[in-house]
């Protein structure tokens, strides 16, 4: 029997790859480069399936020129606001994606950004490196303490729980905002809102958890950032059209956030180049995952629900 033939659209994990390599035809992107509408559309023709990450865009506008041998779309990623699903469930695609395996390597990133904003971890990697740590005075570089703070997150999911659950060691008093509130096994005792603005107006730090949806697009806009506390921190690595870039500059520059610590931009990659002009933002290059275990994980998660479809049993992780 013929092994399906497999796209992979950048270069994956050496174990992932060489697991596709054992049981597909495959074909890799080793020169690691987003692909583009061209490439997608005309590997819709040749390949029986793809795992791409979210670099590759399935817009409505390219899967309507897909050909008729494209089966399967496996998600390197757990986001899938790259995908458009009706456009995709209309053609008979399956789109999987990989939940569970990236929470704990996300949730690792959040807190380094929280620590790093919080403690003013780029004045103080720049004095040092540039020489310029001459004296020292009781004023000198006093940042925000995590210990015993609030903390809101929004978006208690995998990841928002593996947050909230590394938060509890600083002994930060967790609230949450979700879709729905979650049971007592699973809260660990995190306070409840109903609301993002009563959450807010209690998050010292706040940290965003949620996916990028028409209903969360700029969702920390001038409005919501206003009614945190004075001098509080927000911390995102979950998707950087959950935040208004403009309003988020405004509000380091008048005091209402002393702080943030990004790993996600509107704009990707390169990130908002007016944010390097603020020794306040801790930033990184969207890495949440970026762990050898995770990318192996992430691979193989791909590749089991590749796996089923071709076994004729529905994959785990379909959406």
């Amino acid at each position: 029997m013929n092994k399906p033939r497999l796209w992979i659209t950048r270069k994956l994990s050496d174990a992932t790859l060489e697991r596709a390599d054992r049981d597909y035809e495959l074909v890799v992107n080793l020169a690691d480069h987003p692909g583009t509408k061209e490439e997608i559309i005309s590997a819709s023709f040749e390949f029986d399936a793809i795992i791409p990450c979210h670099s590759e865009i399935f817009s409505a506008d390219v899967v309507s020129k897909f050909g008729p041998r494209l089966k399967i779309v496996a998600n390197h990623s757990v986001g899938i606001d790259h995908c458009d699903l009706l456009a995709l469930k209309s053609r008979d695609i399956i789109v999987t994606n990989t939940p569970d395996v990236l929470s704990d390597a996300t949730a690792e990133i959040a807190m380094l950004l929280m620590l790093g904003a919080a403690r003013k971890a780029i004045s103080g990697d720049n004095i040092v490196r540039s020489g310029a740590w001459t004296n020292w005075s009781p004023s000198f570089m006093v940042g925000k303490q995590i210990t015993g703070s609030r903390l809101g997150i929004i978006g208690m999911g995998r990841v928002g729980q593996a947050f909230a659950k590394k938060a509890r060691g600083f002994d930060m008093e967790i609230h949450y905002f979700n879709r729905t509130k979650l049971s007592s096994d699973l809260s660990f005792g995190a306070i409840y809102h109903s609301s993002i603005e009563s959450l807010l107006e209690v998050s010292d730090f706040l940290s965003l958890h949620c996916p990028s949806t028409p209903e969360t697009y700029l969702l920390m806009n001038e409005i919501r950032l206003n009614l945190m506390p004075m001098g509080s921190i927000i911390v995102n690595t979950a998707r950087g059209s959950l935040i208004d870039e403009k309003a988020l500059i405004n509000a380091l520059q008048l005091g209402q956030i002393s702080a943030a610590g990004l790993d996600c931009y509107q704009d990707e990659p390169g990130g908002n180049p007016e944010f390097s002009k603020f020794n306040n933002i801790f930033m990184l290059p969207h890495i949440g995952s970026a762990t050898v275990k995770t990318r192996d994980a992430m691979g193989f998660r791909a590749l089991n629900n590749l796996d089923s479809y071709f076994a004729g049993k529905t994959p785990a992780d379909i959406l």
